[in-house]
């Protein structure tokens, strides 16, 4: 029997990951990813986030046909049955050696043995613990499976800190926020979450064979007029000495382009990992000075953890905004691998985040530079394959940026200090709408973690809402308006989101999960409650932590005396 064909149990595959091997699921398929982690384009974070999971939905929704055969290589065997899905290493899921594993067989009584989702000890399924071929798999896992062959490049999921819990004082807030999802969305139980499953994966059959994810060509022929109209305004007045309106059109032209990479980003033009690549770096790097391969790093996270306060980047802005609670906790960030401190200037902060929300969007394009730069130097990216030769020609594209923008223009063709400053400043916070635009789909979602059993469908449409409006203001959202469709499709071009809105509408009266949407007036209002209500819960938080230093205070003194 070929080493991809056997089938392995659950306690097998508990092993195998606690000795360090990166397992996914994938169509039943049991995929061993370790050699694959420094090509992956996406980067290696958001792999990790699928370690003994079923990724199917995910392998799906982000993959080509091409990527999707180049994974099956990967295989070593196959589950059978029901997968429940462990609690990833990254995400503090605890595994067991093989050895531990034995221990435990030897010492529970198999027919009473059962394991919890809930758990933060992922153990094995009870089949899997009275498997009489354990030891032999185990066996076959390091000889027939890998023949004896050590893997040069072997990448082991990070060790991850221990995770603190909120702050006592909130922990019942953040239950009543978990306890409403559950009241709120359909049961978490297989079968429930199963049939979500199979309706969603139905709708994306039935929306890729009537066209939805071909690209509209020609909505990409009016966005290029458009900004080459913007590029030509900007040039006009800047030879006009009009400089401020100059960099008004030019931040309007950043505004624009950054879509067309977002989509690129996603391979959601072409279809091809070479042109879309191609097309996004120079729309990013060339032309924005963004990190096009920081972004996909980023934003694939995103994507598989939307909204959990210690994984998902897109909510991580301590000091100047939270969005939970859980963030009162020095939360230790799995993206940035460092802990995000609640101190001094975060508790300033954010008790007026609600008012600071727009001001400090207004700066939000110089935080990209940092973080675009960060990724670059430091090498975040892939190591090897196709991908990793894009991070030189991000390089360039960088030093082409910075070139003709703080070089030819700012600094040669404006004429003084104060000119520079504005016109800098200018067009980059033009740009604010967009990080408004980014912000808006989540801040106001929910942030509750419900567990590995939560069906992917389920968990991207309950964290992502969507904007209202019409069809002729389309291109100043530049399709994130249609974030749940987005989400849910993430390869779909956007100019087909608007069409493909009424089935997703549908789809969701059918497995009786909500569809959010609001209008951009009402979803900024819910955006700011959001802010304000948790700058509430920081003063509450201040004045009972104020009055326990104090009460410890009193007792020392009277300890003392």
């Amino acid at each position: 029997m070929a080493a991809r064909d056997k089938v392995l149990s659950r306690a097998v595959i508990e092993g195998m990951i606690a000795e360090g091997n990166i397992l996914v699921i994938y169509e039943n398929r049991v995929l061993r990813v370790d050699a694959w982690l420094p090509r992956h384009p996406g980067g290696d974070k958001v792999v990790f986030h699928m370690v003994g999971r079923d990724a199917t939905d995910e392998i799906n929704a982000f993959h080509s046909d091409e990527a999707r055969v180049i994974a099956r290589k990967y295989q070593i065997g196959h589950v059978e049955g029901v997968w429940k899905n462990f609690i990833p290493p990254i995400q503090g899921g605890k595994f067991r050696r093989f050895e531990q594993i034995d221990e435990a067989v030897s010492l529970t009584d198999s027919s009473a043995y059962t394991s919890s989702d809930d758990e933060v000890c992922c153990t094995t399924a009870s089949s899997a613990m009275a498997d009489p071929t354990l030891s032999r798999t185990k066996s076959a896992s390091k000889e027939e499976m890998f023949g004896n062959k050590e893997t040069k490049d072997k990448i082991y999921a990070p060790k991850v800190q221990e995770i603190p819990m909120s702050v006592d004082l909130f922990a019942e807030y953040e239950r009543k926020l978990v306890e409403r999802d559950l009241e709120k969305y359909p049961s978490l139980d297989y079968n429930t979450q199963l049939s979500i499953t199979r309706k969603y994966r139905e709708l994306e059959e039935k929306l890729g064979r009537e066209g939805y994810f071909q690209c509209t060509y020609w909505g990409y022929g009016r966005e290029c007029i458009r900004y080459f109209t913007l590029a030509t305004l900007s040039y006009y007045f800047l030879r006009k000495e009009w400089y401020h309106t100059s960099a008004f059109f030019l931040g309007l032209l950043w505004h624009q382009i950054t879509f067309t990479a977002h989509d690129a980003g996603h391979h959601a033009i072409t279809h091809s990992f070479f042109w879309d690549n191609l097309i996004g770096t120079i729309v990013a790097n060339y032309i924005g000075g963004l990190s096009l391969g920081w972004w996909k790093r980023n934003h694939n996270v995103h994507h598989i953890v939307t909204n959990d306060p210690v994984h998902d980047p897109d909510i991580q802005h301590i000091p100047f905004f939270a969005v939970s609670t859980k963030f009162f906790g020095d939360i230790f960030s799995t993206y940035y691998d460092r802990v995000l401190k609640y101190d001094g200037v975060s508790r300033v902060m954010i008790g007026v985040q609600n008012w600071m929300y727009y001001p400090i969007l207004c700066f939000g394009r110089f935080n990209l530079y940092r973080l675009s730069w960060e990724y670059l130097l430091l090498g975040q990216g892939p190591r090897r394959g196709q991908a990793a030769w894009f991070r030189y020609f991000e390089l360039v594209g960088m030093g082409v940026f910075w070139y003709w923008f703080g070089y030819k223009l700012v600094y040669q063709q404006l004429p003084s200090a104060g000119v520079r400053i504005g016109y800098v400043l200018i067009s980059h916070m033009v740009t604010m709408p967009l990080h408004v635009q980014i912000t808006l789909s989540h801040f106001a979602m929910s942030t509750a973690d419900l567990g590995a059993s939560e069906s992917f469908a389920q968990k991207m449409l309950r964290t992502t809402m969507d904007v209202d409006c019409p069809a002729w203001l389309d291109f100043i959202h530049g399709g994130l308006q249609f974030q749940a469709v987005h989400h849910l499709f993430p390869r779909m071009p956007r100019h087909n989101f608007r069409a493909a809105q009424r089935h997703v509408i549908e789809f969701c009266n059918d497995v009786g999960v909500q569809y959010c949407i609001y209008g951009f007036v009402e979803g900024n209002k819910e955006v700011i409650w959001r802010l304000g209500d948790i700058a509430k819960q920081a003063a509450i938080f201040a004045d009972c932590s104020n009055h326990m230093v104090q009460e410890a205070t009193a007792t020392g003194k009277t300890g003392g005396k």
